[in-house]
């Protein structure tokens, strides 16, 4: 779920800066696919007995594809709503599969990538009122409308969406203290910028309900945002993810998590 292409003229120092996020895909990939087989693809006995394993490994991916796609939709793209675009087709293919998970609620819920580009679409739009404010009084009154017409909407629909309405804020957390960690100098400024790590510090602690799951993204979401204050120029390179199997997994390891549960049901007795 995060960018590949449409990125802005390469620039060897950024792309040192953004290796972090290569180590980010082949771990996102993996604590979601260890999240999902063990929520979906085990038997009862076998998901309570390696419950831990979802609340624990499992409740890092999350944090780490919004902080990849805050982070892309910030510095490695020149379109983020193109980009965001992109994420939701992968949500639209995934969504059947998705939908034939087994769960415990009949609400109809709508899988991850909805929630990212939603929060990308919502992070870059504030961001860019941020950086070019309406000047004269009818923009303003017109943008302070929009605001609040896209908090309205954010109450609403948020609930629909996986990881719900605080779930929508952690890309636009994200983008929050990226952008300012990019900017801050040496000394009390520097202070002052650590500061807009807070927000989405609470917010992603807001995201699980036991201890331990907390405890995790909290975590994951603490080590993010020391990597974007700093830590990404000391980060190695590791081998970069096909393109086909960043952009194929998340639809592509539902489908055939549905075929394992569905399966038996479907061969001949």
């Amino acid at each position: 779920m995060t960018e590949t292409t449409a990125r802005v003229t390469p620039d060897p120092r950024r792309a040192i800066l953004s290796r972090w996020t290569d180590w980010g895909k082949w771990l996102a990939l993996i604590s979601m696919t260890v999240d999902h087989v063990v929520r979906y693809a085990l038997s009862n006995e076998l998901s309570w007995q390696f419950g831990w394993a979802s609340s624990t490994i499992g409740r890092v991916a999350f944090p780490l594809f919004a902080a990849m796609v805050a982070w892309h939709g910030l510095f490695d793209t020149r379109n983020p709503m193109r980009y965001a675009r992109r994420i939701l087709i992968i949500g639209l293919v995934a969504q059947l599969p998705y939908m034939l998970m087994p769960r415990y609620s009949s609400v109809l819920v709508i899988n991850v990538c909805f929630t990212l580009a939603f929060g990308l679409v919502w992070g870059a739009w504030l961001r860019q009122l941020i950086v070019s404010p309406p000047r004269d009084g009818g923009a303003r009154i017109i943008t302070a409308a929009g605001v609040a017409l896209s908090i309205i909407v954010w109450y609403t629909v948020g609930p629909l969406l996986e990881y719900g309405r605080f779930g929508l804020l952690m890309v636009p957390g994200f983008m929050l203290a990226m952008a300012v960690y990019q900017h801050f100098d040496h000394g009390v400024t520097r202070i002052w910028a650590w500061l807009a790590g807070v927000p989405i510090l609470l917010i992603t602690a807001q995201l699980n309900i036991y201890t331990i799951s907390k405890t995790v993204a909290f975590s994951t979401t603490l080590v993010v945002l020391v990597i974007a204050a700093g830590l990404a120029r000391f980060i190695p390179g590791v081998v970069r993810m096909p393109r086909w199997l960043w952009l194929g997994w998340y639809p592509g390891h539902l489908a055939v998590i549905a075929l394992i549960v569905y399966l038996p049901y479907l061969l001949p007795t």
